[in-house]
């Protein structure tokens, strides 16, 4: 004799269908690695791994420190970031409550009256109805995983804005850096001008002098005043230089900075430590919009899944559970047990190829993604690979500054002996000292230029990202609002 399964048996075989469901997206795979396995510019394997330090430890001018602390606390641009990644983290969380269903208390009074016309005991019928119960909204059952698949999504979007929100954090802290860097080279290169300044203000006094007395021409007076007049020229454009990069610097950080200017060398020594460059296949973990970029690629897997699962059918449960009566003080008496259990099948016949345009522009997106993230990758290789040709070429071209300004001091030493005993003109001292001054401005600039490399290399390696509070790639967060599990 065959017995009819029980609900209880119905309920469980239901539950055991929906925890076999599978996914619809296609398996995802890693994108091949588009750039050659090493860096062609590696001269050393020496220093600190880029994974294994943060900014503070990379950054050790404490001023510069101070500045990128107060940066990351205040910079808009990083706020709007952070408020982005809270922005897709709640749109998660709402993705994630589609899975389970929407389940709410409900309490209804009804009385009516029906005219005597209306009535069929042909008297005015006055009627009343009480309800309370639990109500069951329209529930879909996730057979074929389409809810599942947009749950998905949504994470690996929410994952991908928090890994830009760390790229953007990086880029923030070599920003800075950068400014910081450019400010302290003209700081150097103001001091320099202002020494130059002095130095032919003397001569143009002196030169003055001469001519009251008859000793010199005031054609050479003319040849110092034109020096001095360049070298004053050449202060005025740094200290105006000097403002905009101060002010440039301040909104940087968003908050007030105080950096006075410093007299002399800026002590190179004291900026940066030494950084182990490690292999390509390294950006895969370590550079963040590397990582977001995959996220991406995974979300826009999961949307083929989605899109699949659209050709299948969509089954929903609404339902309720309380009771009624026709009397309020009967409401929860014997008896007064009302529910409502109605499950409903849904396939659409004909959506004008909805469904298939649907399916084929999720492929397509999916393919778009795969491009953007090898791009990506091209991208942050060509980063690395210009910081270390930088770093290496930047390096010999201050070698050959040190040299040539040793040379054009020797040659301006050289130069006014030579016409303090008649031997020359004026004029071969007026270019000595020309080139002297951009000899030495240009020494400061070419060391500005290796400091800021490092600062590049930094970033291109995705230096600091670890740094930074995030979400650990694949695993799920919480989602905004506590929610059991399914």
């Amino acid at each position: 004799m065959v017995h009819a399964a029980s609900p209880s048996f119905r309920l469980a075989a239901l539950a055991l269908l929906m925890v076999g469901c599978a996914s619809m997206a296609p398996p995802y795979e890693v994108p091949a690695l588009p750039v050659s396995p090493r860096y062609a510019s590696v001269t050393t394997q020496g220093g600190a791994s880029v994974a294994a330090i943060g900014w503070r430890d990379y950054f050790t001018d404490p001023q510069l420190q101070s500045l990128i602390s107060l940066a990351l606390d205040n910079n808009r641009d990083l706020r709007s970031a952070v408020l982005r990644v809270e922005e897709a983290r709640a749109a998660y969380g709402i993705q994630r409550a589609e899975l389970f269903p929407t389940i709410g208390a409900e309490a209804r009074g009804d009385r009516s009256r029906t005219p005597a016309r209306m009535s069929l005991t042909g008297r005015p019928l006055v009627a009343s109805q009480y309800q309370v119960g639990l109500g069951l909204a329209s529930w879909e059952i996730d057979f074929w995983g389409r809810v599942r698949s947009l749950e998905d999504a949504a994470l690996e979007t929410y994952l991908a804005t928090d890994a830009a929100s760390r790229a953007a954090s990086i880029g923030l802290v070599a920003q800075v850096a950068n400014g910081y860097l450019a400010l302290r080279g003209l700081d150097e290169r103001i001091a320099l001008a202002r020494q130059t300044i002095a130095s032919r203000e003397e001569s143009f006094r002196i030169f003055t002098r001469r001519v009251e007395v008859g000793s010199t021409s005031r054609f050479n007076l003319t040849e110092v005043q034109t020096l001095l007049t360049q070298a004053q020229a050449l202060g005025a454009q740094l200290e105006l230089a000097r403002a905009a990069q101060f002010n440039a610097l301040t909104l940087l950080v968003g908050a007030p900075v105080e950096l006075p200017p410093e007299q002399g060398e800026f002590d190179e020594s004291n900026v940066f430590r030494e950084l182990r460059p490690g292999l390509p296949s390294d950006l895969l973990l370590q550079r963040p919009d590397i990582v977001a970029a995959e996220h991406l690629l995974k979300a826009a897997n999961a949307n083929i899944g989605a899109a699949r699962a659209a050709f299948f059918p969509r089954i929903a449960l609404l339902g309720s559970l309380g009771t009624a009566s026709v009397e309020l003080n009967e409401l929860f008496a014997s008896g007064s047990l009302a529910w409502l259990f109605s499950p409903s099948i849904s396939l659409p016949i004909f959506d004008g190829g909805r469904r298939k345009n649907n399916l084929s522009l999720a492929e397509t997106r999916r393919d778009l993604a795969v491009t953007q993230y090898e791009k990506t990758v091209q991208v942050a290789f060509r980063d690395v690979s210009d910081a270390l040709s930088a770093r290496v070429w930047l390096r010999q071209q201050v070698a050959i500054a040190r040299t040539a300004l040793a040379t054009q001091a020797e040659r301006a030493r050289l130069s006014q002996l030579r016409f303090n005993n008649g031997a020359s003109a004026f004029l071969d001292v007026l270019d000595a000292q020309r080139d002297l001054l951009d000899a030495e401005q240009q020494l400061v600039q070419t060391r500005r230029e290796l400091l800021s490399s490092q600062v590049s290399l930094y970033a291109a390696l995705g230096g600091g990202a670890l740094d930074f509070d995030s979400p650990v790639a694949g695993d799920k967060p919480d989602p905004p609002r506590a929610t059991s599990a399914p």
